[in-house]
């Protein structure tokens, strides 16, 4: 009788842990979704910002990755396929990812990164009080091109004719273009507005520099752009016209100069609020984050290979020379 008790209690003792493993929480699920290619860069900013708020180790959290690869019309069916299964978050980087994914859900947490206005792209209410569930990080890299504009001519004062690259199908676009015109006047500019929607486009549009006799460029905002930044940065040079960018990697590239915030910052801050997100804190209590400084860099290899000589307080206020 007491060896039938004993194997009894032996039996519930080993399946206890058995029993407390399979009433374990599953692991919260990020949904990590962008209309580029991969991009390692992004993902490491990204983890890194997780890893500040304490899910840093791959057992506390798991992050699937969903890239586009430039293809638009994918990101809906990503968008509602994250919402069907039903993921803790959703971290939509790039301005067509985070309209895509506040489409198709408004119960779900959403971090957002975007280089426009939120609140122009309808993403939310307000920047302090974003309302709903739905926050993020704006680079207001959109609200730069005429600033851009002002920088490029302080290097290239002789440049009277200036093009702006944008893609028009982009929802940006029509805002940019209002600015750059306006400020384009106010220094006395001629702007030639050059669109591109497709690779073959941008091939085209910049083939098309030499003969519109353009002194300088400025490259607009958005993914079309940003995920070739070494193929267009390389293609306009060989055009031999001097332009500026948005990012930092553009210029690294072979750009001659870029302005603005640094996107590898700006992932790493989505990370930041996909963790508070995950420990309890409301998309529609977090302000969406803005840039507290903004980055000059400047190509010298590149400029001289133009036949540029870079104004001594130009460079004395450049965050990087890449030489």
């Amino acid at each position: 009788m007491r060896r039938r008790i004993f194997i009894t209690l032996l039996g519930a003792a080993a399946a206890r842990p058995f029993a407390a493993l399979a009433q374990q929480p599953a692991l919260p699920v990020i949904g990590f979704m962008n209309l580029s290619t991969a991009r390692p860069f992004m993902e490491a900013a990204f983890r890194e910002g997780l890893k500040e708020t304490g899910y840093g180790e791959s057992q506390k959290v798991t992050t699937e990755y969903h890239w586009a690869e430039g293809h638009d019309d994918r990101l809906s069916a990503m968008a509602v396929d994250l919402v069907r299964r039903r993921v803790s978050v959703i971290a939509a980087t790039g301005t067509p990812a985070a309209l895509a994914a506040k489409g198709a859900t408004a119960t779900i947490p959403i971090v957002f990164e975007t280089a426009g206005d939120p609140v122009k792209l309808g993403l939310v209410a307000s920047l302090n009080r974003p309302g709903g569930n739905i926050t993020g990080v704006s680079q207001l890299s959109s609200e730069l091109v005429s600033k851009r504009l002002g920088l490029l001519h302080d290097l290239i004062p002789s440049a009277s004719a200036v093009g702006f690259l944008v893609n028009p199908v982009d929802p940006r676009t029509e805002s940019q273009t209002a600015e750059m015109q306006e400020a384009g006047r106010t220094l006395g500019l001629q702007l030639h507005v050059l669109n591109a929607s497709t690779e073959a486009e941008i091939d085209t549009a910049v083939a098309s520099l030499s003969e519109l006799r353009l002194g300088a460029l400025v490259v607009g905002t958005g993914d079309l752009f940003s995920r070739q930044s070494e193929r267009l940065a390389a293609s306009i040079a060989r055009q031999g016209v001097p332009a500026i960018y948005q990012y930092r990697e553009y210029a690294a590239a072979g750009g001659l100069v870029s302005y603005g915030a640094s996107l590898t910052d700006s992932y790493r801050q989505v990370g930041v609020y996909t963790g508070r997100i995950l420990k309890g804190e409301k998309p529609a209590d977090l302000p969406v984050m803005r840039p507290t400084r903004f980055e000059l860099v400047i190509n010298l290899k590149t400029a001289k290979t133009l036949g540029l000589t870079i104004p001594p307080g130009i460079l004395a206020i450049a965050d990087e020379v890449i030489e």
